[in-house]
């Protein structure tokens, strides 16, 4: 269904060309990204310019910090046109990310963080995301494109101290660029295939000297659907999306500072549009699964059993799918540089609503017409920080934090004319059609959260190279929330006659029970580490710690099994890490490595519960135990100015320690309704993941008194193989696949001129992001993206 221009030879072997050894500005636990910035703007490469982070509440060299982090700066971010979350997991091994559709999205770091298969509203991940020191409730409210990022840091392990309860896998912590006093002004345009074009903006600069400062960033992304859906003869999976941010920056005094930001993003997808991967008919021992999707097809003469054909990207659903959703807040900090100590105060208000619609049947036939959840999220959050300012045997960072979120979510199910004879063959058509034909349910859920912690983490140096890293925090939690569903359109059972009333009802109670129960609890934790790191040189430090973190409990507020507790306990996480980071020769080699292991009770997991060949029950439970483990060995290189690279490897052995009462599979639903999985892998975690890349530029001259330079880009992100399924099956295993990305360009040494030619997935590798088998046989998929070529010209003032 790939279309492309006339010069789409002569761009693939421009392409082709990249794949050379280089890399970008990419920085991983504090590598010579820096020297590789500098290379790439042709200032003399410094090899000794430090990395500064924010992973511990200050800002500090990366190389210092003892934790296992990577930095992704905004030069790699330009040299690899990344600008989602999504995008730049391919340069960080140890991250995760799914994304089923923005309110469904998963993301993971060392195999931890969130369960693949499904996301309940009333439950949080374990993978905190920051955005300028504001924590997001929710995943789906990073799906936007992310827009004039100065770097993004990705904290691995678990960060509760200074980071919160929600940090057990670890934090996220993107920065934007602050508001400028020199003006300054950076704009890029591309086009592509599909229909591709993206425009971005920024513009900064003083409105009163020194005083106050401006700053306003913008994003537009347009592009045609990947997919085609043959029912309605129209492509499906296009992407629309706007971004915009402003902010103030006021600064009355040397000492004080405070930064005023707004930001508001709007995006639209006609998706998800699910393909046909495959289709199993019988279960594992060959008995014929009864009401399989052959048999329920064959009821329809006018409808054709579909080709199972995946990267033809041909889906057929006949009902109307969107992905549709607004973003947007305001926050407020400021700091005071009191002398001996910073004190640093965070407020922040945010807004995201979303807007999806389903075909539940992923079919052209009109069983399933809806299927989806809306979403109405409020947060507030208020942090107070003080940190120490001065050099001494004690660092320090105390603090309080509230937060308060409440989600409500609409839940809608519809049936359609198909319904009666899909799901209920063996049931009359007198009864089958008034129970299910038109018949739709609602519902209704707002959990809300409040939330307070007070943290303090201190540095000892107990000699010039030895120190001793501790923290507590402490959080109390108030959680609570109500589920609703309801009967809202189909025949009135009051209107039939009373025995054909009550086998309707009892039809639709096997489906969508008319339910209402409330619940909630409140919870006290305590996070902390101790981390002792020996500074054996000026350039080596090597560090051994301890964390306990905790991931807060949670409301399965859903249609519930009878027996099943609607309260979800908390995660407990200990983990236990070894670590180095080092510079050779000159600070023009990074090598740096971390071992952990990790154990977490009570882990948070999905269930899958089939209750009958009917239908399916979806809710979070606990588990008593899982473990992860693994090495994590980050290496860059800036040999010349010209010239650097970069290599990042992480092996991730992720296991259930007790999991005796797991789902069963659907391949095997007829050898009982559970399974023991204990000592089986995790779900959506490969166990191996390793990136390479590189940047290479060379002098080409002159233009307009301009020296100009000609540059090329190569990464390349492999994962190996990983199962998509809370239940292990056989068909959610996800071959292992590689991607390529590549560009080539020219430009002039001060930015003034810049233009690319660029491809993504630069060997068109068709690859899946997830199989979802069912209890019809039938398996669902999400598929990556093609190849795309492209076109950027940038510019900078």
């Amino acid at each position: 269904m790939t279309s492309h221009s006339s010069d789409f030879r002569a761009s693939l072997l421009l392409g082709i060309a990249v794949l050379l050894p280089s890399t970008p500005a990419f920085a991983a636990d504090g590598e010579a990204g820096a020297a590789a910035a500098e290379a790439a703007t042709f200032v003399d490469a410094d090899y000794g310019n430090e990395i500064i982070v924010s992973a511990r509440r200050r800002d500090e060299s990366a190389q210092d910090v003892p934790v296992a982090l990577s930095v992704v700066n905004s030069d790699t971010l330009e040299a690899t046109g990344n600008y989602s979350l999504a995008q730049v997991q391919q340069l960080v091994p140890s991250l995760q990310v799914f994304s089923f559709n923005p309110r469904n999205t998963n993301v993971n770091i060392r195999g931890l963080g969130s369960n693949v298969s499904l996301t309940n509203d009333g439950l949080e991940n374990g993978v905190g995301v920051y955005i300028d020191n504001v924590y997001y409730g929710r995943v789906g409210q990073l799906q936007f494109d992310l827009v004039d990022l100065a770097q993004i840091e990705v904290l691995r392990g678990p960060q509760g101290t200074l980071f919160g309860k929600n940090t057990t896998a670890g934090a996220i912590n993107i920065s934007s660029r602050k508001p400028s006093f020199a003006p300054e002004f950076s704009g890029e345009a591309s086009v592509g295939d599909y229909g591709y074009y993206q425009l971005r903006g920024s513009a900064s600069g003083p409105l009163l000297d020194d005083v106050l400062a401006v700053r306003l960033s913008g994003a537009v992304t347009e592009r045609r659907g990947f997919l085609y859906n043959s029912t309605q003869k129209a492509r499906a999976q296009d992407y629309s999306n706007w971004s915009l941010r402003g902010q103030l920056l006021f600064t009355p005094t040397a000492d004080l500072e405070v930064r005023l930001i707004g930001d508001f993003a709007r995006q639209k997808q006609n998706h998800v549009l699910n393909i046909l991967a495959g289709y199993f008919g019988t279960y594992a021992d060959g008995t014929a699964i009864p009401n399989n999707f052959a048999q329920r097809a064959a009821r329809f003469p006018g409808y054709t059993f579909p080709v199972i054909d995946p990267f033809a990207r041909v889906g057929e659903a006949d009902a109307h799918y969107q992905s549709n959703m607004d973003g947007y807040g305001v926050s407020g900090q400021v700091d005071w540089d009191a002398g001996p100590a910073k004190i640093t105060s965070i407020t922040a208000y945010r807004w995201w609503d979303w807007n999806p619609a389903n075909d539940g049947d992923s079919t052209s036939l009109p069983a399933v017409s809806l299927a989806q959840q809306s979403n109405r999220q409020r947060q507030f959050s208020q942090e107070l920080r003080l940190a120490s300012d001065a050099d001494g045997p004690l660092d320090y960072v105390v603090g309080a934090y509230y937060f308060w979120q409440i989600i409500r979510g609409y839940g809608k199910v519809g049936y359609g004319s198909a319904a009666p004879a899909w799901f209920l063959p063996a049931v009359p058509a007198t009864v089958a059609t008034p129970a299910l034909d038109g018949f739709e349910s609602n519902s209704t859920s707002d959990p809300e959260t409040k939330s307070l912690a007070f943290f303090g983490q201190a540095d000892w140096s107990i000699t010039d190279r030895l120190t001793l890293t501790a923290g507590l925090r402490y959080t109390h939690e108030k959680k609570r929330g109500s589920f609703n569903q309801f009967w809202v359109a189909g025949v009135d059972p009051a209107t039939l006659p009373g025995p054909l009333a009550a086998a309707v009802v009892n039809i639709r109670n096997l489906f969508n029970p008319e339910t209402s129960y409330s619940t909630g609890f409140s919870d006290d934790s305590l996070s902390g580490l101790a981390t002792l790191s020996w500074q054996v040189s000026g350039d080596a430090l090597v560090y051994a710690s301890y964390a306990r973190g905790n991931k807060s409990g949670g409301l399965n507020l859903t249609n519930l099994p009878v027996g099943i507790d609607p309260d979800v306990a908390p995660e407990t996480v200990d983990n236990y890490e070894i670590g180095f980071k080092s510079q050779w020769f000159g600070r023009a080699v990074t090598l740096n490595a971390a071992a952990y292991w990790t154990e977490i009770a009570d882990y948070q997991t999905a269930i899958f519960e089939q209750v009958s060949q009917l239908n399916y029950r979806q809710y979070i439970a606990n588990i008593p135990g899982a473990r992860s483990r693994g090495v994590e060995v980050d290496l860059s290189a800036a040999p010349t100015e010209h010239v650097s690279f970069y290599g990042s490897l992480a092996y991730t052995d992720t296991t259930y320690l007790s999991y005796p009462e797991a789902p069963q599979a659907p391949e095997r639903a007829n050898e009982g309704g559970n399974q023991d999985l204990t000592g089986e892998r995790l779900p959506g975690v490969p166990k191996f993941t390793y990136t390479l890349g590189g940047d290479a530029s060379a002098p080409v001259g002159s233009l307009g008194g301009r020296s100009l330079a000609a540059y090329a880009h190569a990464d390349y992100s492999h994962r190996s193989s990983f199962n998509t399924s809370s239940s292990n099956s056989i068909y959610a295993d996800v071959p292992a696949f590689g991607i390529a990305n590549a560009r080539i360009g020219i430009r002039t040494e001060d930015g003034l001129f810049d233009l690319s030619i660029w491809a993504r997935n630069l060997f068109d590798k068709d690859y899946f992001q997830t199989l979802s088998p069912g209890a019809t046989g039938l398996v669902t998929a999400l598929i990556g993206e093609p190849r795309t070529l492209g076109l950027t010209v940038r510019t900078k003032l």
